[in-house]
C-alpha cells in the first residue's frame, strides 16, 4: 500500500510521540472535573462508574453482574490508584486512576486517527479529525468520566488499523484485550471483521492466512471472556447461557424508538454526522461496509439487551466515531479522501 505524499509528514516517530503527549494532556484536562468537581459514581447516567471503581479498589461490587468481567481498564487503573492514594490532596484517588487510564486510551485513539488519516488526506486534515474526535460530546462526558468506553473505542480503531495495514497477526491480541474491556466487543468485532474480509479478500495477496488470523481472533476473544469468567466466578460459564442472561428487553420497537430519540445520541451525532456525510462515500468501501454492518449489529444487540438510555450512542461512537471524524475533517478542510487503501 502506498501512502499519500502528504501523509508521510504525519508518520515521523518523533512527531507521533509529541502528538500522543499532547493528546494525553488534553484528555486529562477534559476529564479533570471528575477529580473534585463532581463524583460520577453518584451521577445519573454514569452509575456504571461505581462498579468499575469497586474493581479498582477491591471493594464490594455493586451493579449488573456482567460489569464484573470488564476488567482491563480497572486493572490498569489499580496501580495508579494505589500510587495516588493519600498523595493527591482533594482529588479522588480512584477517579485519578480511572481518568489517567481513560486518557491514555483516548490519546491513543486520537493518535491512530492521525495515522490512518494520513493515508487518506494530508496531515493537517488528519489532525483536525483527531481534534474533532476529542471535542465530541462523548469524550469529555462519557469516555473520560470513569467508564470503559475509552478502551472499547481504541481497540475498535486498532482493529481497523490492523486490517487496513494487513497486520493480521495482531488481530488475536486486539480481540482478546477488547473482549476484556467490554464483552460486546466480541460479537461486534466478528461482524466487522467478517464484513471487511468479504469486501477486501479479493485484493489480498493470499486469502487463507488472513481468514485464519481473523477466525483465530474470534476464538481468542471467546477464550478471553471464558477465562475471565472462570477466574472471577471459579467455574466455566457457558457463553450461550451468559448471552441469554443479558436479554432484558422484549418491547423491541419501543426500545428502538427511545434509543434513537435519546438526547445523548443526538449530542454525539448532531453535528458529526451531517458534516461527515458529504465525503463519507469516498472513504474505502471495506471500511464503510464493515462499519455499517457493525452499526446494524449494535442496534440489534441494544434491542436484545435493552440497554439504559445513552448506551447505544456510546457504542455507536466507538464503532463509527473515528471514521465519521475523518470524513468530517475531509469535508471541513476540503480534502477529498483517497478511496484506495
Amino acid at each position: 500500500m502506498e501512502s499519500l505524499p502528504q501523509g508521510q509528514r504525519g508518520s515521523n516517530p518523533a512527531r507521533l510521540t509529541i502528538l500522543f503527549c499532547l493528546f494525553l494532556l488534553m484528555s486529562l484536562g477534559l476529564g479533570y472535573p471528575i477529580l473534585n468537581r463532581f463524583d460520577p459514581r453518584q451521577t445519573s447516567g454514569l452509575s456504571d462508574v461505581q462498579s468499575y471503581a469497586a474493581l479498582v479498589t477491591g471493594g464490594d461490587f455493586v451493579g449488573p453482574e456482567h460489569l464484573r468481567f470488564r476488567v482491563l481498564l480497572p486493572w490498569m487503573a489499580k496501580p495508579i490508584y494505589r500510587l495516588a492514594e493519600g498523595r493527591v490532596g482533594s482529588w479522588n484517588p480512584v477517579m485519578v486512576g480511572l481518568l489517567v487510564t481513560d486518557s491514555f486510551f483516548v490519546a491513543a485513539t486520537a493518535l491512530l486517527i492521525v495515522v490512518l488519516g494520513c493515508q487518506l488526506v494530508d496531515y493537517p486534515a488528519s489532525l483536525v479529525a483527531s481534534l474533532l474526535y476529542l471535542l465530541n460530546f462523548a469524550v469529555p462526558n462519557l469516555r473520560l468520566a470513569g467508564l470503559v468506553d475509552a478502551g472499547d473505542g481504541f481497540f475498535w480503531l486498532a482493529l481497523l488499523w490492523s486490517l487496513s495495514q494487513r497486520k493480521f497477526r495482531l488481530l488475536p491480541f486486539i480481540a482478546g484485550l477488547g473482549a476484556l474491556t467490554k464483552e460486546v466487543f466480541l460479537p461486534l468485532s466478528i461482524v466487522f471483521t467478517a464484513a471487511w474480509w468479504c469486501m477486501a479478500h479479493k485484493k489480498l495477496d493470499s486469502h487463507m492466512p488472513s481468514a485464519l488470523w481473523i477466525t483465530s481472533s474470534w476464538l481468542v476473544g471467546f477464550g478471553a471472556i471464558i477465562g475471565i469468567q472462570w477466574k472471577i466466578c471459579g467455574q466455566l460459564v457457558n457463553p450461550v447461557a451468559f448471552a441469554a442472561s443479558l436479554h432484558g428487553n422484549r418491547d423491541y420497537l419501543h426500545h428502538f424508538a427511545s434509543s434513537l430519540w435519546d438526547q445523548n445520541l443526538w449530542y454525539i451525532f448532531v453535528w458529526l454526522l451531517p458534516t461527515a456525510l458529504p465525503y463519507l462515500a469516498r472513504l474505502p468501501k471495506s471500511w464503510l461496509i464493515a462499519t455499517g454492518a457493525a452499526v446494524a449489529a449494535t442496534l440489534v444487540l441494544d434491542g436484545y439487551y435493552g440497554g439504559a438510555p445513552g448506551t447505544v450512542g456510546r457504542e455507536l461512537f466507538s464503532v463509527a466515531g473515528p471514521i465519521l471524524a475523518l470524513s468530517s475533517a475531509s469535508f471541513l478542510c476540503n480534502q477529498e479522501p483517497s478511496s484506495v487503501f
